[in-house]
């Protein structure tokens, strides 16, 4: 994601780049449209879905804490739309008063302003999510007791905690795409970029269709745990480069993140597809105790796993290369120009004796 520059000049109404430089006010005139829809009695009804939670339902009046629970429905899409807005407006605060001003300050080469970026903003993102998601599984009790990880939630339905986590994190996910036009993203990065999107969102949205809800909540709180480390440590050697080659202990925390998630991943369905084995199968009920689910949810997980552990093992293996190159550059440089230098002075060394015997030479001449 490319660094932001204003030009001196204001550009043309609505042109190219009045929209890059200005896209994060005109996403929030678009977002305070259905907040003043709320203000009006024609239209609440209308804004209430953009901003609030859909699909409701209220718990048994017998329960000894009722409270309100929500299903999946097709208006969920207004309101992951809505957080989109919301997520396209916080990527540019940040972007504008934590990231530009650090760069700035860093003075870094363009070629690195970049990948500082992109850590910067996948590292908020993931630290967010990480405390987030650490809260909400505390919360629900699968700290304490691990079988509801495997155990469907009776009448398809969720908390409020845990379909509001996964509505924000379709939402950021979402957001990423346009992002890629705003920040103006290199053509050939965004093919890499788009599949590291989709990814997630077909993760995540599997997850929560499917009402493997706590599941889903486990496992990214453990890949973002382990995404967040890696930003990190871009982070700090995009800073002070001394440290770069110390900070190769992520992948130590890499690997053992990756199995962990692929351990978690098999005994939870295992568990899950054993214990709905007296009920039909039942997808939209949450019990997908079929081999295709079976077979289609562990493909899955692995499938993103080896994806995620190969490209960043590509990346930081080109950073690396690169990295040796810049280091041996200069002392190739400063070898040929004391050469160069030696040369030039065997020159001038050679002319001024010239100089100092030309009075003999030609003394010999007129003899």
């Amino acid at each position: 994601m490319a660094l932001r520059k204003k030009g001196a000049k204001n550009p043309p109404l609505l042109s190219h780049e009045f929209v890059l430089q200005n896209h994060a006010d005109l996403v929030a005139c678009v977002g305070m449209v259905f907040v003043l829809g709320l203000l009006f009695e024609g239209t609440a009804e209308a804004a209430i879905v953009f901003l609030t939670l859909q699909h409701g339902v209220p718990a048994a009046p017998d329960a000894r804490a009722p409270r309100l629970l929500y299903h999946y429905g097709a208006r969920d899409l207004a309101t992951v739309f809505f957080y989109t807005l919301v997520a396209v407006i916080v990527h540019a605060t940040l972007q504008e008063y934590v990231l530009d001003p650090v760069t700035r300050r860093l003075q870094l080469p363009k070629a690195k302003q970049g990948r500082f970026n992109e850590a910067g903003q996948f590292g908020a993102f993931y630290l967010v999510s990480c405390a987030w998601g650490t809260w909400v599984l505390a919360a629900e009790g699968c700290l304490e007791e691990p079988a509801r990880l495997w155990r469907a939630p009776p009448g398809r339905t969720m908390t409020f905690h845990v379909k509001f986590f996964y509505v924000a994190q379709l939402a950021y996910w979402f957001h990423a795409v346009p992002e890629l036009y705003f920040q103006r993203t290199r053509k050939q990065a965004v093919p890499q970029q788009l599949v590291y999107i989709g990814l997630h969102l077909f993760h995540i949205a599997g997850a929560y269709l499917l009402y493997l809800n706590h599941l889903g909540l486990l496992l990214l709180t453990m890949h973002y745990c382990v995404e967040l480390l890696s930003h990190l440590c871009d982070l700090v050697s995009l800073g002070d480069g001394k440290h770069q080659r110390e900070l190769s202990l992520w992948a130590a925390v890499f690997i053992v993140g990756r199995l962990g998630t692929l351990v978690v991943s098999v005994l939870t369905v295992c568990f899950h597809l054993a214990g709905g084995q007296a009920r039909p199968p039942d997808a939209a009920g949450g019990n997908v105790n079929v081999l295709a689910a079976e077979i289609a949810v562990l493909s899955s997980s692995c499938t993103i796993q080896a994806y995620i552990t190969w490209n960043l093992f590509s990346v930081q293996l080109q950073r690396w290369m690169g990295g040796d190159a810049t280091l041996q550059a200069p002392a190739v440089k400063k070898k040929r120009t004391k050469g160069r230098s030696s040369r030039k002075g065997t020159e001038n060394g050679v002319a001024a004796s010239n100089r100092v015997d030309s009075p003999h030479k030609r003394k010999e001449k007129s003899s």
